[in-house]
């Protein structure tokens, strides 16, 4: 009897460890995927995306088709980007390849290092963690989107580091990107700072570190997460044009940042919500993502969010909401991120029909030489290959629930 109560005492604390550990994002497994074509897309792409690593430990970006890049170009005339560089070190780690395992591990390293040397460097002032300006992603995700994208990894990496001064080094990093975030979020609760076609998805991932910092025993403003979620259900809220349109029911393109047109189909947002729909650019796809994950994160924001999710889910089922902006640009992978890791957190039929078609999606779209290239706004092959291998791994992500086992 005594060794059946020791026998469940240890299977107890093994679960319990293996929930913290899923908590806290660490990704389980050196190898690839087991599904052969998955595999060998996800190994031709880390092996392109490794390739074209800067000495410095950057990335920068292209023009997107392999046929207008010139032989032997590795960069961007401007140089590396953080933000470009914080997207290949998610993918890269999602891989298995961390601070101290993995294929290309010291190709990880050196781009952590890149990443927070610029965070080190920036002052505490402003959001900006760089002084490099106008890169394609940020014309797209909005101009701090590196700021943003530093600050999630960052939180994913805190205390993964493997020795206390590369921990320490990576939570002041985090601390840092965290207090500029707090300090520059708008009033309406979100990050849409003009100057990007699609700065709700630049608010989204600001919103995740946030999260994920706190998750890790970083202070974050409860105030700051209170009034971003506020601001996800007034959005919510603002009605939306026919598919093939913008948030609140506004079509055509962005002018700094705002959307810019006449209404069509929908009606006038009411006048309370008039300045969260001018705020929300882009296409229902890059609203209806962001929204599902924000309102989906914890199964207490499940439950009370329940009739939301279900009536953004019921929109995600119309391809043309799908389909984003018409076609697949680096817009619509990020938001399909956001989608997948929102459905995977609950499972169920939902989730595996979205994971089964994705794959079957992102597979078609890749190219000879192992890349991914966007269609639109994002094209640069960095980017869009790193979203496009974090995609194919969607099923290998934690899912951040309390882990049970069954008592005998």
């Amino acid at each position: 009897m005594k060794s059946n109560r020791i026998r469940v005492l240890v299977t107890g604390v093994a679960a319990l460890a293996m929930g913290i550990y899923a908590e806290v994002g660490l990704y389980g497994g050196k190898d690839l995927p087991e599904n052969p074509s998955v595999k060998v897309a996800v190994a031709q792409g880390l092996k392109w995306l490794v390739s074209v690593q800067g000495k410095d430990g950057g990335w920068g970006q292209d023009g997107g088709e392999t046929s207008y890049v010139r032989q032997g170009e590795r960069l961007e005339s401007q140089g590396n980007d953080v933000a470009n560089t914080a997207v290949v070190a998610e993918a890269l780690l999602h891989t298995g390849n961390g601070p101290k395992q993995g294929e290309y591990r010291e190709s990880f390293e050196r781009a952590v290092n890149f990443i927070l040397k610029h965070v080190e460097g920036s002052p505490a002032e402003g959001l900006a963690v760089t002084d490099l300006s106008g890169t394609q992603i940020q014309r797209k995700l909005g101009p701090y989107i590196d700021t943003f994208l530093t600050s999630k990894l960052l939180a994913e990496l805190d205390g993964t580091m493997g020795d206390a001064k590369a921990n320490a080094r990576v939570r002041q990093g985090l601390q840092k990107c965290v207090a500029k975030i707090e300090k520059s979020q708008l009033k309406d609760g979100s990050w849409n700072i003009a100057g990007g076609w699609a700065p709700i998805l630049g608010t989204s991932m600001a919103s995740q570190s946030l999260a994920l910092a706190e998750r890790k025993g970083v202070a974050v403003n409860q105030v700051a997460m209170a009034r971003v979620d506020e601001y996800t259900k007034n959005t919510f809220a603002v009605p939306s044009a026919s598919p093939g349109g913008v948030a609140g029911g506004v079509p055509g393109g962005v002018v700094g940042g705002v959307i810019a047109g006449s209404v069509r189909s929908a009606p006038p947002p009411p006048p309370m919500m008039a300045d969260v729909a001018a705020a929300s650019a882009g296409v229902p796809l890059y609203k209806r993502a962001q929204e599902l994950e924000q309102l989906s994160r914890t199964k207490e924001d499940r439950d009370k969010n329940a009739s939301q999710i279900q009536a953004i889910k019921a929109q995600l089922s119309d391809t043309r909401v799908i389909n984003g902006f018409g076609s697949i640009g680096g817009e619509e992978f990020f938001s399909y991120l956001n989608i997948g890791d929102s459905l995977h957190r609950t499972g169920g039929p939902e989730w595996e029909k979205w994971n089964a078609g994705m794959k079957a999606k992102i597979l078609k779209l890749q190219n000879e030489d192992g890349t991914w290239a966007g269609h639109h706004c994002i094209t640069g092959r960095v980017a869009v290959t790193s979203a496009a291998i974090l995609l194919l791994l969607g099923d290998r992500e934690p899912v951040v629930q309390t882990t049970s086992f069954k008592r005998n």
